[in-house]
């Protein structure tokens, strides 16, 4: 199968050896995000708050760069390193998505990429559109259709 490597300077560049995001048929993979600032590659200085909306405009980045949005996550991974923060990270994910909501998974760790709080990585699945050369074989095939119930 083949996999399409998604890039985006949206996001936060890879700080390793992977991918902001990898597609798969119709199935994007969307990378670890942590509160980085793509800008300046620094975390996001403000409360909690802003910390896991930063974590959610990356994720959002890489979603569209990707050809889709936040809307067609269907797994979301939350890491954290105080669960007490739980209630935060629901708070803030009703303001990026809306129902039919992702499954979802919280898990509570020891530590986290640059001192970071919060790390998020999700599932994505886009629509299957069909292609310009399938559309164009359709369109073909129904002219042919009508030209031979012409004759």
């Amino acid at each position: 199968m083949k996999k399409d490597v998604i890039k985006t300077n949206k996001a936060p560049q890879a700080i390793g050896p992977y991918s902001q995001a990898v597609r798969a048929g119709d199935t994007v993979y969307l990378a670890g995000q942590i509160p980085l600032i793509p800008e300046t590659m620094t975390l996001e200085s403000g409360d909690m708050r802003a910390q896991i909306q930063r974590v959610f405009e990356n994720l959002g980045a890489v979603a569209k760069a990707s050809g889709g949005s936040l809307q067609d996550v269907v797994k979301l991974n939350v890491f954290l390193i105080d669960l007490a923060y739980f209630p935060l990270v629901n708070e803030v994910m009703a303001q990026y998505f809306r129902e039919p909501y992702p499954a979802r998974a919280a898990v509570g760790v020891a530590a986290l990429p640059k001192g970071a709080a919060v790390e998020m990585d999700a599932i994505m699945v886009l629509e299957k559109k069909p292609s310009p050369q399938r559309r164009k074989g359709r369109k073909e095939k129904r002219l042919r259709v009508k030209t031979k119930k012409s004759s």
